[in-house]
């Protein structure tokens, strides 16, 4: 590996002030607004949209990320919109270190990079940190949007039931509550509008 985890996204952030649009992630809004529980695991936090949002709507987060500048945009901006004691901000390499749990819900949302990475294991490890009736919410780009860089367009978007069944869970601990591709309209960061397409891998541990 030529670039380490933490120096690729600390580059990135690097580029701008601000990368990500502060809103919470299209689907989360969707899919947690119907479920119960009170302490959430945010998986590569980025600059905490999704952490806050959880936080607006009762609940606890650990928040998690490698790269430390995205971590402080987030603290910064929990702390302006009132909402910093609840979320735990950590700085993680997730191939590395993990959050204690149990928590009520594990979200990781585009968690692609394009180094190496055995993300399956890194889900796994994440998802045996879920309390029973907890839930496992992961959504992967089914392609790459039309403003992403060629590098991205030339990574590889495995379909949702490829990306459940590489996890290997046991169906008699685990419920599957939703699998497959689900359309959103979407808005690039120079204003381009397209429509684009997430796999939404929704899971409960029985």
């Amino acid at each position: 590996m030529d670039t380490d985890h933490h120096t690729h996204w600390e580059t990135l952030y690097a580029e701008k002030p601000r990368i990500w649009s502060g809103r919470p992630n299209a689907r989360l809004a969707e899919i947690v607004s119907g479920l119960t529980g009170s302490r959430a695991l945010d998986l590569g936090c980025g600059e905490g949209g999704d952490a806050m949002w959880l936080a607006e709507h009762g609940w606890q987060v650990v928040a998690v990320d490698v790269s430390t500048t995205a971590l402080a945009r987030a603290a910064e901006d929990a702390q302006t919109r009132g909402v910093l004691g609840r979320i735990d901000f950590q700085h993680h390499d997730l191939t590395k270190t993990l959050p204690d749990g149990p928590f009520d819900l594990v979200s990781a949302h585009f968690f692609h990079t394009p180094l190496e990475m055995d993300r399956v294991a890194i889900l796994r490890r994440a998802a045996a940190t879920l309390a029973p009736g907890g839930t496992l919410l992961i959504v992967d780009h089914g392609g790459a949007p039309p403003w992403a860089s060629e590098e991205m367009h030339h990574h590889e978007f495995p379909a949702a039931e490829e990306v459940l069944a590489g996890l290997g869970f046991d169906a008699t601990q685990w419920e599957t509550v939703r699998l497959g591709p689900a359309e959103r309209d979407a808005v690039g960061p120079d204003g381009q509008q397209a429509s684009i397409v997430d796999n939404v891998i929704q899971l409960r541990r029985r």
